[in-house]
């Protein structure tokens, strides 16, 4: 019996051959039992004199154990290593009360030792899947997810996918994705994922196939472009003209529905006949001339000749002797050499004209000798130049916009940098800039305009400047020298800081900065990569610079170490682009270095080029910040209404590219701007409109929302993502509009907007329109910077050196909280200076000087007073 057994082991026998406690080489495992197969168990101890299982509580009976005894070699001690055999029925006796498990318990003359438990299970795997993908018909490029949710079953299933019965391997597509409840992701259906799909489960015990689903990826048909419309179909009088195009742009596949509309133009056309000339009446004869003739005229007027008809055959003039031959005639020459001598009097007169005007222009020209010599943009890297001293009469040399159609010298070389570029650009050294004083000195003359468009031109000419833009709105350029300076794109967040004695002493260097539209330069972007900032140019490439420019523009990503992998960008001079810069991995040695903030990030280089912020979510919380902007017609003439709704990348330059676009449309803002995070989720972002008063308006919309693809806005480059809303009203007196737009990315976060407007005269929401273009472009020198120079200097020369209480340039990154990026600051040859470049590129034009100076005079190297708001 059970107690009897009880009793039996509770008194183990003696004589054990050591007092150590009972040491487990062999515990029982977790099994399951499959169909009617017994399991084994099994387990090994030393030094031990007995071994009995406990199954559940139970002792299980001696004559269930198989026992084998041995030595062990190493130490001498018993082993003894016992095993059991479970069946199906043991287990099935206490389903449903509690898991079957077993124990061994091990004796030696010094006590008992348990192991671990080890539960015995029945293994099975039902045959209905708990949800089974579904045949679909999906637009391309649009994303896929089938769900799979596998039957019950122990142990649990795994779950694999076939694709027309192989299978799909993610690792191999990067377009294929398997979430963690199994269902299949297609990123961005393709042609080619046209197939049938099957989910399969399979565990230790069975192998389950659902049904499969079949997926169909359609094309919708496009319209070609219209052809060149045809000749008119008379050459006299009325007639037809057509002009057609094809429904091939893409062509409709797999069920896509066709194009909509007509693909035959037809349209009346008139051409005029033609009219053939007819001669007027002869006029009277003149009167008898000094040669003895006179003549007469007709024209070709009764009727003229038009819409191609013949002109008249014969002589506009008739002539004919009037004396019968008998008149005397004066002495041939003698009128010639009269008519000869004035022309050579005319042309002398001219000549000398020419020539007076010629001294006027090179004396006013002399009087005019320019400061600042070109670099020649067009050349490779901006060449230093000498400059000329400064005159006496004109101290604010650099308020001259210096002629941007003149060169001084020409490079012919690789706009590319090289490793020997600097000592092939060095120049001899001209006399130094005078300094300038404390206004600000701007770099326009009486034509901005023409000088803008003759800039352009002239970078345009160069192959590696021709995706610039065609345009002055979204560039900036000016001439600089050792003070250093600041471009600025107005309205766009975007600016490039030159910091003081950046550019050699005795050089000057014209610099520019662009903006570029995301349609001209192709960015290429592969797997889960995102434009995060603006594509900017900054340049000539290979400018020799000894100090680090600092590049600032907008971002849109919500940054975070766990979510992204966000690297900077910059386009070689061969068209590729390359990674420069990992943000969180900077080496300190390398030429870039970026500072991300909350919406902007700040790049130190000392290479100028083309760069753009490109991140890589690691996981679907990866999220960026979208701006959601209404826009309607300011005037509504007819029924119909249009309310358009813009899903943007949260950054400046893209706000004012949209609303300079609203502008020529006469669109006018209808709601507060939202932000909405848009999360790497694969889902689509949707919009929907709701509550209209059904008396008054009606929506045109037949579907209950619209959607926008996930990928067309994750990718980031297709910037005026919108969706339009039609309404109806029924009455043109009706001018109050009330409904609500949603904006919701499934499974993600949304917004909704409270429309509650008067489409004739409200205009309350014109105050969050950005303003016109202010401000200047570009500064020069002191008034380029926040911080004056001298006493810039002296805290630089204060806080370089190392303190003898750690009062030197790592407090003051402390305080400014910049401690974050000290191994950059010590890698440079003041840190100081790259501290305070970082705060001028921050916080300007309205930092606050006194809590700089704060900072400063804690730091305890420099007095408060000497760097006081009322000074600077």
């Amino acid at each position: 019996t059970g107690a009897q057994q009880s009793a039996t082991v509770a008194n183990p026998a003696s004589g054990a051959s050591s007092d150590l406690l009972p040491h487990f080489q062999l515990e029982p495992e977790d099994v399951y039992i499959v169909k009617n197969k017994a399991v084994s168990l099994s387990c090994r101890a030393t030094p031990a004199t007995q071994i009995y299982f406990k199954c559940n509580g139970e002792w299980v009976h001696q004559g269930d154990h198989v026992t084998q005894h041995s030595t062990d070699r190493s130490t001498g001690l018993p082993v003894m290593e016992v095993r059991i055999e479970v069946t199906r029925q043991q287990v099935e006796k206490i389903f449903g009360l509690e898991e079957y498990w077993c124990q061994c318990v091990a004796w030696s003359s010094s006590g008992t030792t348990k192991s671990q438990k080890a539960f015995v299970r029945i293994a099975y795997l039902r045959k209905n899947f708990e949800q089974e993908p579904t045949a679909r018909e999906v637009s391309i490029e649009q994303g896929i997810v089938l769900p799979c949710r596998p039957p019950e079953g122990i142990p649990p299933a795994e779950v694999e996918w076939l694709r027309n019965e192989e299978l799909v391997d993610p690792a191999l597509d990067a377009n294929v994705y398997v979430t963690p409840e199994h269902s299949l992701v297609l990123r961005q259906a393709r042609l080619a994922d046209t197939a049938n799909y099957t989910c399969v489960a399979k565990n230790i015990v069975a192998r389950r196939r659902s049904a499969s689903a079949a997926i169909t990826v359609y094309v919708n048909g496009g319209w070609s472009t219209w052809t060149q419309w045809s000749g008119c179909s008379t050459s006299c009088g009325r007639g037809w003209q057509k002009r057609s195009r094809t429904c091939t742009n893409p062509t409709p596949l797999n069920g896509g529905a066709f194009c909509e509309g007509q693909n035959v133009q037809k349209t009346a056309c008139t051409t005029l006949c033609p009219v053939d000339g007819a001669w007027s009446e002869w006029s009277k004869w003149s009167e008898c001339g000094a040669e003895c003739t006179h003549w007469r005229s007709r024209e070709c007027s009764e009727p003229a000749p038009r819409n191609g008809g013949r002109d008249c055959h014969g002589p506009e003039l008739d002539t004919r002797n009037c004396t019968s031959e008998l008149c005397t005639h004066a002495a041939p020459g003698a009128e010639d050499v009269a008519l000869y001598v004035g022309l050579v009097a005319v042309a002398v007169c001219l000549v000398l004209l020419l020539l007076v005007g010629v001294l006027v222009y090179c004396r006013k020209k002399g009087g005019l000798d320019a400061d600042v010599a070109d670099s020649s943009i067009l050349t490779a890297g901006f060449q230093p130049v000498s400059i000329k001293p400064s005159k006496a009469d004109n101290p604010s040399l650099l308020t001259i916009q210096p002629d941007l159609s003149t060169t001084t010298m020409t490079y012919q070389g690789s706009l590319c940098p090289r490793q020997d570029g600097p000592a092939k650009l060095q120049l001899p050294n001209g006399h130094l800039l005078s300094p300038l004083g404390a206004g600000r000195h701007t770099l326009h003359h009486s034509s901005p305009a023409a000088e803008g468009a003759d800039f352009v031109a002239r970078l345009s000419t160069q192959s590696y400047f021709r995706s610039l833009p065609r345009g002055t709105n979204n560039m900036a350029y000016g001439t600089f020298n050792f003070l250093g300076g600041r471009l600025m794109i107005p309205n766009t967040g975007i600016s490039l800081l030159i910091p003081p004695d950046a550019i050699p002493r005795g050089k000057i260097y014209e610099v520019y900065l662009t903006l570029h539209k995301q349609e001209e330069v192709r960015l290429p972007l592969a797997g889960c990569q995102t434009l995060l900032s603006p594509i900017v140019s900054c340049g000539p490439p290979g400018v020799l610079l000894t100090r680090p420019a600092i590049l600032a523009m907008g971002h849109c990503v919500e940054a975070s170490a766990e979510n992204w992998s966000i690297r900077l960008k910059k386009q070689s001079c061969e068209g590729t682009w390359e990674d420069v810069l990992q943000l969180g991995a900077e080496p300190c040695t390398e030429l870039y270095y970026c500072q991300l903030e909350a919406q902007a990030c700040y790049v130190f280089t000392e290479q100028l080029g083309r760069f753009a912020l490109v991140g890589e979510s690691l996981s679907m919380a990866a999220s960026k910040r979208l701006k959601l902007v209404l826009f309607a017609p300011a005037a509504c003439p007819s029924l119909e209404y249009n309310i358009r709704v813009y899903c943007l990348s949260d950054t400046q330059d893209v706000l004012k590219e949209v609303i300079q676009l609203e502008k020529q449309l006469g669109g006018q803002l209808i709601g507060a701007p939202r932000v909405l995070h848009f999360k790497d989720s694969y889902h689509n972002l949707r919009l929907s409109i709701h509550d209209m008063p059904s008396s008054l308006w009606k929506s045109k919309l037949l579907a209950s929302y619209q959607e926008i693809p996930f990928y067309h806005i994750w990718s980031g480059l297709q910037p005026f993502l919108h969706c339009t809303f039609t309404l109806e009203r029924l009455s043109t007196s009706t001018c109050e509009l009330a409904c609500k737009i949603w904006v919701w990315q499934v499974e993600g976060d949304g917004q909704s907007f409270t429309v509650n407007f008067n489409i004739a005269k409200d205009t309350r929401f014109s105050d969050w329109l950005v303003p016109d273009e202010v401000g200047t472009p570009a500064l020069v020198g002191p008034s380029a910077f926040k911080i004056p120079f001298l006493i810039r200097q002296k805290i630089i020369s204060s806080l370089d050196p190392p303190g003898t209480r750690g009062a030197d340039w790592r407090t003051l990154a402390q305080k400014l909280n910049l401690d974050s990026h000290l191994s950059f600051f010590a890698s440079k040859a003041s840190p100081t200076a790259m501290i305070l470049n970082l705060w001028e590129a921050r916080h300007f034009p309205n930092g606050n000087l006194s809590q700089l100076a704060a900072a400063v005079a804690e730091v305890g190297k420099q007095d408060g007073a000497l760097f006081s708001e009322a000074e600077c």
